[in-house]
């Protein structure tokens, strides 16, 4: 058992008369990537400012790498990085210039810190642009940058907030494989996304955060099992087709615009088989088939009543 980097109790925090985070409860084991998700404004980059020492929680306790983040602030900050919403690089130097500022601030040895420059640099692929001031790199290649930054002083958790934030898809998937390889390094990451595609493809568990709550936690299948939705879509070619077939599926919901008819079902083969043994038995040929599962868009919305990209109020 892995043990916990992790964890919180009944978290609170408000500003003025707004409540914030209205007691959450997290624990993250050590090694693994948590996602915190959640639209704008549900609360994740406070929880994150509160977990990494920026802001004082009004009530509850939370503890990282073993410190408690109230009484124990410099030894929590010698455990962790933190990567923002915005790439945090000085744009007037290179980006070797950039790693070594951060070299020179932690307490490791100059030659030692050289090398880590040096490593990161080629791990990061960012050699070949080492030399050139950091305001000419596309905005993958400053996040790569920043991420880079925050690992110099090797923490041990690492806290990224929305970290693909306005990326193309291309650099996207460089972050998730490059946060991968961390994790597989013993690092434990803590994941702020409104990207559902983002924490379904990274996390070991997901927290679902909205309007200061958590409303659910669990891995994506388990999240996806809370809600049902999994059905069979066919598609037909005439409306006398969808007519008839209608009567053949108890439950079934049909579109008439698009000649099709969504069938509730398992979706597994022997459900399958009898539903197109059911179609063959009247003579009713489906022009399209498609299998259809609730994915974290169905659960957030389920859960929350709305989806992560409208803001929550």
């Amino acid at each position: 058992m892995n043990e916990t980097a992790i964890a919180v109790s009944g978290l609170r925090k408000a500003f003025g008369d707004k409540v914030v985070l209205d007691g959450i409860d997290l624990d993250v084991p050590e090694g693994t990537i948590f996602s915190l998700l959640g639209p704008n404004g549900a609360g994740k980059t406070t929880t994150v400012n509160v977990l990494t020492t920026l802001t004082r929680a009004d009530g509850g306790t939370a503890r990282v790498a073993g410190h408690d983040v109230a009484t124990e602030q410099k030894a929590v900050r010698s455990a962790i990085g933190v990567t923002g919403q915005f790439a945090a690089v000085d744009e007037l130097l290179t980006g070797q210039e950039n790693l070594q500022l951060m070299a020179d601030l932690s307490p490791v040895p100059p030659k030692e810190g050289k090398r880590i420059v040096a490593d990161l640099l080629e791990r990061f692929e960012l050699t070949e642009a080492a030399g050139k001031p950091s305001s000419t790199y596309s905005g993958g290649m400053r996040r790569k940058l920043d991420l880079a930054m925050t690992l110099v002083g090797s923490p041990r958790v690492i806290f990224l907030d929305e970290p693909t934030t306005g990326l193309d898809p291309r650099s996207r998937r460089t972050m998730w494989s490059i946060i991968r390889e961390l994790v597989a390094d013993g690092v434990t990451v803590f994941l702020t996304t409104q990207y559902l595609e983002e924490a379904d493809q990274l996390a070991d568990r997901i927290a679902v955060l909205d309007q200061g709550r958590l409303v659910a936690q669990g891995t994506s299948d388990e999240l996806k099992r809370r809600i049902p939705g999994t059905h069979v879509r066919l598609r037909f070619t005439s409306a006398a087709e969808l007519d008839a077939a209608e009567p053949l599926f108890p439950g079934a919901t049909r579109d008439y615009e698009a000649l099709s008819l969504r069938v509730p079902g398992d979706a597994g083969t022997r459900s399958l088989r009898a539903l197109l043994d059911r179609l063959d038995e009247h003579s009713l040929n489906a022009e399209e088939l498609s299998v259809h599962t609730p994915d974290l868009d169905d659960v957030f919305l389920a859960l929350t009543g709305h989806t992560t990209e409208v803001e929550a109020k």
